[in-house]
């Protein structure tokens, strides 16, 4: 009996969709979603007509890195959450440790032609709601155990992340990691419950920064 003569084509394809995104998902972290569609394909390995027939524009690829990319946050949250021993460990764990985490706030709050293609996507809203609660969650119990500043929210943590992918990137990409890490010790160590400046205004909540 002979195989499904389109099993092999619809594992072709998926694979091909696989590549374009994971393609796609590193480009756009260095380089914006901007980038030209040849360069995604030369990078994917594939041609432009089989990125085109997977994803028809531009919006329909941005959209696809960010379901792919936010919803492998909120899977990393998840997993930090229950991984680390306090709700602070895992909040670190996962503003270290996360690149994707970087491409989604670029996605969703820095670039404004993703914003403009995303802000109305009912996917995209449900997966950034649900990792704004995650992260609101990790916020409150850090701040009950007493390792979180009692005056900031879940708004400021994604904001200070925004503000910080929008520093201007420098040419050497050492200097470039090295600055980033840096820069996100030093966020973190501003989150930390101890004596220094009193905040301005009110914390600012997961429904503030819509």
């Amino acid at each position: 009996m002979s195989a499904d003569p389109q099993t092999p084509l619809r594992a072709d394809a998926r694979r091909n969709r696989d590549q374009i995104i994971a393609a796609a998902r590193v480009i756009f972290a260095e380089h914006g979603p901007e980038v030209p569609m040849e360069e995604i394909a030369r990078s994917a390995g594939v041609g432009v007509g089989t990125l085109y027939r997977r994803f028809p524009d531009r919006d329909a690829l941005v959209r696809a890195v960010a379901v792919d990319n936010f919803a492998r946050v909120l899977e990393d949250a998840r997993a930090a959450a229950e991984a680390e021993p306090t709700a602070w460990a895992a909040l670190v764990r996962l503003l270290y440790g996360s690149m994707d985490l970087q491409l989604s706030i670029q996605l969703a709050m820095v670039s404004m032609k993703a914003y403009e293609i995303l802000r109305e996507d009912p996917v995209i809203s449900d997966l950034r709601q649900s990792l704004l609660i995650e992260v609101e969650s990790l916020v409150r119990a850090a701040q009950e155990d007493g390792h979180l500043r009692k005056d900031v929210g879940a708004g400021d943590v994604a904001m200070l992340f925004a503000v910080l992918l929008r520093r201007l990137p420098p040419r050497n990409p050492e200097i470039a990691e090295i600055s980033t890490a840096r820069c996100v010790a030093i966020m973190i160590d501003g989150l930390r419950a101890q004596p220094g400046t009193p905040l301005p205004g009110r914390p600012l909540g997961r429904d503030d920064i819509h």
